[in-house]
């Protein structure tokens, strides 16, 4: 079964048609993956911020997605702009299909208003896909009573593509509310490994609040927040909320059709960790297993803000 799923992997990913187009990978937890998600939110906490995610999709089909990223944010006072660094990782059919990306990220916040300011941000991206073609089998290695037994003829096209990216977006916030929208793979890069293949544009949108509860000083919040993402003939919409109290998160998350997204996080001194479990709701939840991520974040601290500066409110997980 695992050489059949590779297969039906290779042949839907690599093998398609001349347009063929990508799809990227996604976090759960959005805003824990600050520069994966909006390139200006880089430097928005201010102090130095090191991001740390893994995601297993599917794992009940072995090595189907898995994911892994770390990034590295701050403000800079020097030059008024927060900057980042952030590596990304996917790994499809057990490492079959890879593809790795590293990006650079700048930021520039302009004051609206005392209460209102608006983050700019660009990101500009190396990337490069790889493919492991002995981990791949064909039709023509396939013995009617032994299986596979025989050297495939199929030709081994390139194993490695480079392809250079760029994204940029903005948000705006205040002390109780933030929007923001970014626009992934402005130049929509050929990745293709044997043809060309378009990497489409990725548009998402993202908006939430930050609602005090309970007596004044208790620290305990409720925040309702949306998140849309279209990347060409895909479309994704996350409703959800997080409520905090003191040094504990909980969040719960639908999305579309398919899934709704249980979340539990904890920040104590710098140290943050957060977990969330993706429940398939489709007929291929027994098979699938859902899908688990993790976040660990370090928020170190550093001397204050100018007063023109102003830390953004979106939420940690």
């Amino acid at each position: 079964m695992k050489k059949i799923f590779t297969l039906i992997l290779f042949s839907v990913v690599v093998l398609t048609s001349k347009n063929a187009n990508a799809q990227d990978p996604e976090f759960t937890q959005f805003y824990a993956n600050p520069l994966y998600l909006n390139p200006a939110l880089a430097g928005s906490n201010v102090c130095p911020r090191i991001s740390i995610n893994y995601r297993n999709q599917w794992p009940g089909i072995s090595g189907t997605y898995v994911t892994t990223s770390a990034s590295f944010d701050r403000y800079v006072y020097q030059i008024k702009s927060g900057l980042g660094l952030i590596v990304t990782n996917d790994m499809a059919g057990q490492g079959t299909l890879k593809t790795t990306t590293i990006s650079g990220v700048y930021s520039y916040q302009l004051p609206i208003t005392h209460t209102y300011s608006i983050n700019f941000g660009m990101k500009a991206s190396y990337g490069q896909k790889s493919i492991d073609w002995s981990k791949l089998t064909f039709g023509d290695m396939i013995n009617d009573h032994q299986g596979f037994v025989y050297n495939t003829q199929e030709t081994q096209h390139l194993s490695k593509k480079s392809f250079v990216d760029f994204s940029g977006g903005i948000v705006g916030f205040s002390k109780r509310f933030f929007i923001g929208v970014a626009v992934d793979h402005i130049t929509q890069p050929d990745e293709g490994l044997i043809t060309t293949s378009r990497l489409p544009m990725k548009i998402t949108g993202h908006a939430g609040a930050l609602i005090p509860v309970g007596p004044r000083g208790s620290e305990t919040t409720i925040s309702p927040n949306i998140l849309y993402q279209q990347q060409q003939d895909f479309r994704q919409l996350n409703l959800g909320v997080y409520i905090t109290k003191g040094s504990f998160v909980g969040g719960l998350w639908y999305r579309n059709n398919d899934s709704f997204i249980v979340l539990i996080g904890v920040q104590h001194g710098i140290i943050k960790f957060g977990y969330s479990y993706d429940v398939t709701l489709s007929k291929l939840t027994n098979a699938t297993a859902g899908s688990h991520e993790l976040s660990l974040g370090f928020q170190f601290s550093c001397r204050k803000p100018k007063p023109k500066y102003r830390s953004a409110i979106c939420p940690s997980f």
